[in-house]
């Protein structure tokens, strides 16, 4: 007999991985932890794997999470297409800006996906420095932007906060004195939010590696170079150590969402806005 993966399920296995929590994700669902908790173990048994690794600090994903997070992400959001997309013929260009850490996300597959059911409509994705995505919002280019909320171009419309978790380099010793950092080296909120982090938990630091990127952050902790911060959606399997509850607990990012004032009431920007919503 088929099985088939209840969206139910996959959606309480998301936010919860979105959430950094499940008390956290419980909030947002509305639903109790004892319930939520049981949805997720539900899930696990259907797939015969353990998805999440639970500590007093929150859940990481296992290599199996790892490998059914992109599935879920992308079963939830043809699901929600599905329902409001089917019957309607969308054309027209959507030029949409992304923070790089969201960019490595499932977004761009769901904006990919919502192109495939209007070949009609043209979908940009941009990933570019602050400075730059402000230019292509001002001259039209870039019709949305999701990114921090203090760097967004125009007033957000919609806000929403994520955890940041810690992705632990290989053979790391959390404990050591100083700690070994890994940055990004552009201007960010959660640099100096984290550094801040680490000071009042009377955590000496030092910088181990600095990069602009988030393809570079990633090779240094997979080098073992050090400890660094990143969306959970980002963390590889191999860097959530359950040493993680050795180091102190990271603030949220706020993300906020922009929509140039002259887009207004276009059915495809409409859409593609929906979309991130419902993805991130």
């Amino acid at each position: 007999m088929a099985r088939d993966l209840e969206t139910a399920l996959l959606r309480s296995f998301v936010t919860v991985v979105q959430a950094g929590s499940i008390s956290r994700a419980a909030t947002a669902l509305g639903q109790s932890q004892p319930a939520l908790s049981q949805q997720v173990r539900k899930l696990e048994r259907a797939i015969g794997r353990p998805l999440l690794h639970r500590s007093p600090s929150g859940v990481s994903l296992t290599r199996a999470g790892e490998e059914l997070l992109p599935y879920a992400e992308r079963i939830l959001s043809l699901s929600a297409q599905a329902l409001t997309e089917t019957g309607r013929t969308l054309t027209g260009r959507c030029g949409v800006g992304l923070l790089e850490d969201l960019a490595a996300s499932q977004l761009p597959q769901a904006l990919a996906d919502l192109a495939r059911l209007h070949p009609g409509a043209t979908l940009e994705v941009l990933s570019m420095s602050n400075a730059a995505m402000r230019e292509a919002y001002d001259a039209g280019r870039v019709h949305l932007v999701l990114n921090e909320v203090q760097a967004v171009p125009g007033p957000p419309r919609w806000t929403v906060r994520r955890p940041l978790v810690w992705a632990i380099g290989h053979g790391v010793d959390v404990a050591a004195d100083p700690l070994p950092v890994v940055l990004f080296s552009n201007t960010c909120s959660w640099r100096t939010s984290v550094l801040e982090t680490l000071e009042r938990a009377g955590r000496p630091w030092r910088v181990a590696f600095e990069s602009n990127s988030l393809a570079g952050v990633l090779a240094a902790v997979r080098a073992g170079l050090g400890v660094a911060a990143l969306m959970p959606t980002n963390l590889e399997p191999a860097m959530a150590g359950h040493d993680a509850d050795a180091l102190p607990t990271l603030p949220d990012v706020e993300l906020g969402l922009a929509r140039h004032p002259r887009s207004e009431g276009d059915p495809l920007i409409d859409a593609v806005e929906t979309a991130l919503r419902r993805t991130i």
